[in-house]
């Protein structure tokens, strides 16, 4: 568990840390990332989203586009699946 209520023991780099914040997420992944991802680690995601979106040409109108988005943040998060 975290030592503050502040603060997560992030999954991906094994520190306690500032939690993630503006997670757009819902559902299961949503809370997975809000309660064990630190803001570094999401701040990192981030950036790699952008580079995953084009290079898979993602088309967010096709819910598989979000389906495999999801998927491509789980596994570099390290989280597991539901």
């Amino acid at each position: 568990m975290a030592e503050e209520s502040n603060s997560v023991d992030c999954v991906r780099c094994g520190r306690t840390a500032p939690p993630a914040t503006g997670v757009f997420y819902g559902g299961a992944l949503g809370d997975q990332i809000r309660a064990g991802i630190c803001a570094e680690c999401w701040a990192e995601w981030k950036q790699n989203e952008v580079m995953v979106i084009n290079e898979l040409k993602l088309n967010f109108m096709d819910p598989k586009s979000q389906d495999i988005l999801a998927e491509q943040a789980r596994e570099f998060l390290q989280l597991s699946a539901d």
